[in-house]
Parts: structure tokens; sequence; C-alpha cells
């Protein structure tokens, strides 16, 4: 629970727009060819997740898929 409470948080969501910069710089300056074009791809899920405001991880721990929403059922169970 508390991973997915930072995911969604604010914090989280520049941490995964920055890692997700890093990840496709790394790929398409270092890695290069084929595979780095991949990763490159694959580096768009978490700098769009963090800047469109959705959870790819809480989503698969059975969370909501958007953030607003996954903050909104965090907060009903803190407060039970």
């Amino acid at each position: 629970m508390t991973f997915v409470t930072f995911m969604t948080s604010n914090q989280g969501r520049m941490m995964r727009v920055i890692a997700g910069i890093v990840l496709m710089s790394i790929s398409l300056f270092v890695i290069k060819d084929t595979l780095g074009t991949v990763l490159a791809l694959i580096a768009l899920i978490p700098i769009a997740g963090g800047a469109l405001d959705f959870c790819v991880a809480g989503f698969m721990m059975g969370y909501p898929f958007r953030g607003a929403k996954a903050r909104e059922q965090l907060a009903q169970k803190q407060h039970r």
C-alpha cells in the first residue's frame, strides 16, 4: 500500500517521468540499435504515466488505473 501511495503522489509521478527520460536517453544514446529503440518505446510508459497521472504498478496490485481514483481509494483505506 505504501508503494502505491508513493507512486500516485506528485513525487512518485515526477520520479516516473525522470526515470523514463533516463531510460530513454540510455537506450537511444548508449545501447542504440534495435534493443535501444525497443527500450526507448518502453520508456514511454513511465513518462506517460507520470505526465497523465496513471499508475500501471498500482493497477497490477488491484488499485484503479487513474491516479486520482487510486489516491481516493487509498485515503478511504487510511481513514478506516
